[in-house]
């Protein structure tokens, strides 16, 4: 079973219109309503890829009722801690003609301490019964990094493989509980380790230089050029195909489904690699955030390869 962590649980409102103009009324084409939050894409898409998920994290009020029963819908089991105030929503506008998104991302509610360490009673009896625990996006205000370390200490302390995927402060001390993966982007690659990342090979540098920190697994989005991927087997770099990109909102999260599903299942780490980028790509297809067709990512799958580029 793969346990998700949603510390920020959302209502993903997408917004389809043709044209939209700043300052004046813009008619919706289209809108659809999905559970979301970091961690809530990546449940979806892994369960659509066949894993037993339960998502977990905090959620509130009639939109966290309703991000409960909608995750139903997908397959997904969820053991959330409520609270009694309203979850948030996040705005995306798919804007046809200038082919642009725009997003507007809701802040959520203030969580006590006293909150916080109920969720990690509820969290350290779930993550007993897990596989591998994968932790995404923000946290609510009156939380910090810490939040991040002491969710990650206690995956590691059962013995889980933990995957964190945040940024800012949350990455930079959530890292130091060591996590089995992490997949910065380049900024916050340049964040953690003050390298300038202008070329490929400042990339693999900084990249080892986590690895070597004690993260088993570093991965770096390269976008459409793949990514590169850095463990104690070598260096590895995933080559996509090109395809036509619907909706690029949460393909990171369906990257970081397919690792998930590939450190459950023990599969080699070339094996993981391309799965990961098979289900991010096939998810970019797609207008509905964290959704994918078999199909497609099989058939992507078919094209992708992994090179080893070079030794640890």
């Amino acid at each position: 079973m793969i346990l998700t962590v949603t510390m920020n649980a959302a209502i993903d409102k997408r917004y389809v219109v043709d044209g939209f103009q700043e300052g004046e009324v813009n008619r919706v084409v289209s809108c659809t309503y999905t559970p979301g939050g970091k961690g809530l894409n990546v449940s979806k898409p892994a369960a659509i890829a066949g894993a037993e998920i339960v998502a977990t994290g905090l959620a509130g009020g009639y939109a966290g009722g309703y991000i409960v029963n909608a995750l139903k819908e997908f397959g997904i089991k969820s053991d959330f801690y409520l609270l009694d105030r309203e979850s948030r929503s996040c705005i995306n506008i798919w804007d046809t003609q200038k082919q642009k998104q725009t997003e507007f991302l809701e802040p959520g509610f203030v969580v006590t301490k006293a909150e916080f360490q109920a969720f990690m009673e509820k969290y350290e009896q779930l993550v007993q019964k897990a596989g591998v625990v994968s932790i995404s996006g923000s946290v609510p205000k009156g939380l910090d990094g810490t939040a991040y370390q002491e969710i990650v200490a206690a995956a590691k302390k059962a013995g889980k493989k933990v995957i964190l995927d945040t940024s800012g402060k949350l990455l930079n001390m959530g890292i130091e509980a060591k996590p089995t993966m992490v997949k910065p982007n380049i900024d916050e690659i340049r964040m953690l380790t003050g390298s300038r990342c202008d070329s490929q090979e400042e990339l693999i540098a900084a990249a080892r230089e986590i690895h070597q920190a004690g993260i088993e697994v570093v991965v770096i989005s390269l976008g459409g050029d793949g990514s590169l991927l850095v463990c104690g087997e070598g260096v590895y770099r995933a080559v996509v195909p090109k395809i036509d990109a619907v909706n690029t909102v949460g393909c990171g999260d369906s990257m970081i489904a397919g690792f998930a599903i590939g450190f459950e299942r023990g599969l080699p780490i070339t094996e993981t690699h391309k799965l990961a980028s098979a289900i991010s790509a096939a998810a970019a297809m797609r207008e509905e955030t964290g959704f994918f067709v078999m199909e497609d990512m099989e058939k992507i799958a078919s094209q992708i390869s992994i090179q080893k580029i070079a030794y640890i």
